[in-house]
Order: structure tokens, then C-alpha cells, then sequence
């Protein structure tokens, strides 16, 4: 059996045909698991809305609002046709990259519960932000038109994370970010 000659054309080929073949694969992996993706990440959303909101006994009803040059989506929910709460969506970048919260408030202006969404941060370290009992904890009831969002660090009230400040301050702005857009859908 002999080689084919190396020319420039047949490594020009070579090239072109893989490339074509790795992009069909690429393509047929996108489509295949953009569904699922998609389904997955709206479980999640809904998941995070009862999460961080008073009991609500009507289908969330999905709004937008925009802040600072950014879309902030939420949810309005009731109970018994009474607003009980509001869970906003907030996205800032964290150590890791982006860092993306579910944010309740109480029609009163107080932090219900939070929830994390997404987050790119170190693991054993930001990451903690999903499972530090007392760092997520103190947000419940928060009241940020009385106490200072912020780490203490920076002079606020908001214990950080044990060796993820960066981490801390991502999250802590999240919930500033959404409690700004919480008073914009409060007017």
C-alpha cells in the first residue's frame, strides 16, 4: 500500500474533512442536549422561586424589569390573591465568574431566602456560598433598607465567607442589585 504525498493540497483536505466532521458532532451534541439543558435549568428556576418566597398557592407570574442597564427577571407570587413575595433573579461576577442568585423579598422589603443558580466559584472555598448554613442564614430577614448589604469588612453588616471575601462581595451585591430592582417593581 503506498502514502499518499504530502502536498499542500491533501493537508489542506485532511484539515477541511476533520473540521467538518468535528463541527457535524459538535452540532448533533448541541441539538441533542439543548432540550434537556433547557428543561433542567427551568426545574431549577422553579425549584429556587419556591425556595425563596412565602408559601404561594397560584402559578409564579413571570416579570422584567431593568436596572442599571441590566434585565432583572422575577416572579410575583400569591397566596389567597394577595402578593406574598417577590423572587428576583441577580447575576454579578464572583471569583470564579459568573455567580447567579435567586433573590426573595417579602412585600415588606425583607430578604426571604436566597438561592443559588449558577456559580463558577473554587470549590472548598466561594463554592461554600451554596452550603455555608451560616453565611446563606444570615440574609433570612434581612432587612437592606435598615442594615448596610455589604461585608463587614467594607463596614456592612454581612459576615463573609472564611477565605472567599471575593465570593462574599459577589453575593452580597446580588442581593443589593435585587433588592434595587425590588423597589422598582414596588412603585
Amino acid at each position: 500500500m503506498m502514502a499518499a504525498k504530502s502536498t499542500l493540497k491533501n493537508m489542506v483536505l485532511c484539515l477541511v474533512s476533520v473540521c467538518l466532521v468535528c463541527s457535524a458532532l459538535l452540532a448533533v451534541v448541541y441539538h441533542v442536549t439543548k432540550g434537556p439543558i433547557e428543561k433542567t435549568n427551568e426545574a431549577n428556576k422553579s425549584k429556587a422561586v419556591a425556595l425563596v418566597v412565602p408559601g404561594f398557592d397560584a402559578a409564579p407570574v413571570l416579570g422584567n424589569v431593568q436596572f442599571d442597564g441590566k434585565a432583572y427577571p422575577y416572579y410575583t407570587v400569591t397566596k389567597g390573591g394577595r402578593v406574598v413575595g417577590y423572587a428576583i433573579q441577580s447575576a454579578t461576577i464572583g471569583f470564579g465568574g459568573p455567580l447567579t442568585l435567586m433573590v426573595g423579598f417579602t412585600p415588606d422589603g425583607k430578604v426571604y431566602n436566597t438561592a443559588v443558580l449558577q456559580h463558577s466559584e473554587t470549590p472548598g472555598l466561594g463554592a461554600k456560598c451554596t452550603s455555608d448554613r451560616k453565611f446563606i442564614d444570615q440574609f433570612k430577614g434581612f432587612d437592606p433598607s435598615s442594615k448596610q448589604l455589604a461585608v463587614s469588612k467594607d463596614g456592612g453588616d454581612v459576615d463573609a465567607i472564611t477565605a472567599s471575601t471575593i465570593t462574599s462581595r459577589a453575593y452580597t451585591l446580588a442581593i443589593r442589585n435585587a433588592f434595587e430592582a425590588y423597589k422598582l417593581i414596588r412603585r
